[in-house]
């Protein structure tokens, strides 16, 4: 029987949706997909699903997105199937179709037998992510700074000063105006209070923002707070601003009842880890990201 693969048509979210959660049940931190979500996702143009059909059967998908990372294979699926192999290739080959660059990546746990299947599609390992944790147990002492810096919190007068500083550090537009907004609808009680800087030659250098980790702990009944962004400016960098506003962020969610904190960062960014690993954090999970240059 001939194997179609096609875009994801209404009808066809109830059979994604248990498709999905079938096959990502046991994942790290599995949040449940929902029609709902999938939904939203796709008419916030977020999202291209294809979907694999053979005889009026969805057996298969693939997405892809062009988010903050690049453009992205966020998940290829089959069910039990003889062809899942050659099924998931054309899948895969269909979703390199939309891209738009030179290259796309997917995700992949960092000791998946899958890492192999990616390899021999033409994929090659560069560089992963780690999601890092750290208990929060007590007020901890912060790194000392120089003295004619700042730290606080950012007021409610300086969000154009913070996505500036933000898209200056990270060397593109991470944020933008409507952010901090936007952070206060999805995770209360966030508010500027929330958002650790480092001021300057009255100006802000650096930054550390903290939220709740609202779906988590929704989803698992936790009190887990979350950091980032967090930059800084690259002539300020090297002066313990940002384990100063990390420590800080963490005595607030700590002061905030939360009992744990979590972020993202690059594998790459030996800095970084090394930085986290010296206040606590240690590596909840890694990915490591398989790209194709087209």
């Amino acid at each position: 029987m001939t194997v179609l693969v096609r875009s994801l048509y209404g009808a066809d979210l109830p059979c994604l949706v248990k498709m999905l959660n079938d096959e990502y049940s046991d994942s790290y931190e599995f949040e449940a997909f929902s029609e709902n979500s999938l939904h939203l996702w796709l008419q916030g143009g977020k999202l291209e699903i294809l979907v694999a059909e053979e005889d009026n059967q969805i057996i298969g998908s693939a997405a892809y997105h062009n988010g903050y990372w690049g453009e992205e294979i966020v998940w290829v699926t089959v069910g039990e199937n003889p062809n899942r192999k050659q099924i998931e290739n054309d899948l895969v080959n269909e979703a390199q179709k939309r891209v738009k660059r030179d290259a796309v990546f997917t995700a992949v746990d960092a000791h998946s037998p899958k890492i192999n299947e990616w390899i021999e599609r033409g994929y090659k390992q560069e560089g992963g992510l780690y999601h890092m944790v750290s208990r929060l147990d007590s007020v901890m002492s912060l790194p000392g700074v120089p003295s004619d810096t700042i730290l606080r919190s950012l007021r409610p007068e300086e969000e154009k000063d913070f996505v500036e500083t933000v898209n200056a550090g990270f060397e593109t537009e991470r944020v933008k105006l409507g952010t901090i907004q936007l952070w206060k609808t999805e995770s209360p009680p966030f508010n500027e209070e929330w958002v650790q800087v480092a001021e300057a030659n009255r100006r802000i250098v650096s930054i550390v923002a903290a939220k709740p980790d609202t779906n988590h702990n929704k989803l698992f009944g936790t009190s887990r707070g979350y950091l980032g962004p967090a930059t800084t400016l690259n002539e300020y960098r090297g002066k313990s601003l940002a384990s100063a506003l990390t420590v800080r962020a963490m005595n607030f969610l700590f002061e905030k009842k939360m009992d744990s904190v979590a972020l993202f960062t690059s594998e790459r960014n030996t800095p970084s880890v090394k930085l986290l690993q010296k206040i606590g954090f240690k590596v909840g999970h890694h990915w490591k990201f398989m790209r194709k240059h087209l």
